[in-house]
């Protein structure tokens, strides 16, 4: 299937032919359809299976056709809110990418920078409105912002919302936008609270679900380190100091943690800046902007923080910490392994989570192989949880055991 089976228009086409997109990945296929019949859509998808263009397709598409409708009249037809900065920066600059033989105006509001180039945007007109929740709720107080001509209604990274502690200021949003709407609600996980909120802003939704296991871990080689919390740096400085590794994004549990590590590998000359919801916005962007120009070689960075970080190319992910959530895992993992490319996830697992570890490998279906062979071994080493008998045999089986390579991109 290619695009122009997708029915989508000219102008359009033309923008994703110039992104260099011919195929349209697993969710777009599915929800591009039901989009452009006017649906509400509940989707279950991570971040880097393309559900971005999942929706701004068709949003671009409703409103360029309306054109005419709204007799040139610039008014906030849709809105996009979505948790972090830095993914609402990437959204905008989608639907600029897909829209730019549209006409279709979009900006993007975010709070930690003063508000004035904001606010001037908006008074200028928009069609398309991409925001963080509290800047938004800011300046609709400030009138700066009203809702009522919005027809489309985007709620993304709905579990992340829920964990930043977003969800009043979404009910807030929510009771102020016009009830004939077409509404978007995805979120990577579904637990009964995004499900609840879910009923609260959707009719009667069209379902898609992209399996994690589709989504990445294909083409993504993971390997296990078990070791003592204590030892965690020191081995983070090790496989660092001795492998060539152009490009490492480091996944912390904490904001702390990322600076307390980044203090570490600083100290041992090891160029680190770190990424969370604690640094301003401009240092965000900053550190960032190094990590993809090269000038720094490790980004770390909470998990929150790592949502709308897009990478061409980076080859190593290490998780310092493994996450409590298994899906936020196969999350972490597919940072790497994009597109074409191979990639390498390392994970360190310390003696308290590695019931984080049984669930992990009970939902991807494989049992991480363990590189045994490294200067800090945590006692218990072959104590690893086993996957369900379900599990096995559905990749990574025929490491039990064994010896495995360490981390080594010169021989990869």
């Amino acid at each position: 299937m290619t695009f122009k089976d997708l029915f989508l228009i000219d102008p359009i086409l033309k923008a994703l032919e110039a992104e260099g997109y011919t195929h349209p990945t697993p969710i777009q296929q599915q929800s591009i359809p039901i989009l452009l019949r006017g649906k509400d859509l509940l989707g279950c998808a991570q971040t880097g299976t393309g559900k971005t263009a999942a929706f701004a397709i068709p949003i671009l598409q409703h409103l360029y056709l309306d054109k005419q409708k709204h007799n040139g009249q610039r008014k906030i037809r849709a809105l996009i809110i979505t948790p972090t900065r830095e993914l609402a920066i990437q959204i905008a600059d989608s639907f600029t990418a897909y829209g730019k033989y549209t006409g279709i105006k979009n900006t993007v509001i975010f709070g930690g920078v003063k508000q004035f180039a904001q606010t001037q945007a908006l008074r200028h007109g928009v069609d398309v409105l991409v925001a963080t929740p509290g800047r938004l709720l800011d300046l609709m107080n400030q009138g700066f912002i009203s809702l009522r001509d919005i027809e489309y209604f985007v709620l993304d990274e709905a579990d992340h919302m829920l964990d930043m502690g977003f969800i009043h200021d979404i009910r807030k949003v929510i009771a102020k936008l016009p009830s004939q709407r077409q509404s978007l609600f995805f979120s990577a996980t579904m637990p009964k609270e995004i499900l609840d909120l879910s009923g609260n802003i959707l009719g009667d939704p069209e379902k898609v679900t992209v399996k994690p296991e589709q989504a990445t871990a294909e083409k993504v080689e993971q390997s296990l380190y078990f070791v003592s919390k204590r030892s965690k740096s020191k081995l983070l400085v090790h496989l660092l100091e001795n492998n060539d590794t152009d490009s490492t994004l480091v996944f912390s549990r904490t904001k702390h943690g990322a600076d307390k590590i980044v203090k570490i590998l600083n100290k041992k000359d090891i160029k680190a800046e770190a990424i969370h919801g604690n640094k301003s916005q401009g240092a965000r962007q900053r550190a960032l902007g190094n990590f993809k120009s090269g000038k720094t070689n490790v980004l770390v960075a909470t998990d929150i923080a790592a949502r709308g970080i897009d990478v061409d190319e980076l080859a190593y992910v290490i998780n310092y910490d493994l996450p409590n959530v298994p899906e936020t895992y196969v999350h972490r993992i597919g940072r790497t392994g994009r597109a074409n490319a191979s990639g390498l996830a390392v994970s360190f697992c310390d003696t308290e989570e590695k019931a984080y570890l049984k669930d992990i490998q009970k939902l991807i279906h494989q049992q991480i192989p363990v590189v045994e062979d490294h200067p800090y071994p945590d006692d218990g080493t072959q104590e690893a949880p086993q996957p369900s008998q379900q599990s096995r045999g559905k990749g990574g089986g025929h490491h039990q055991g064994g010896r495995r390579r360490s981390f080594n991109p010169k021989k990869r």
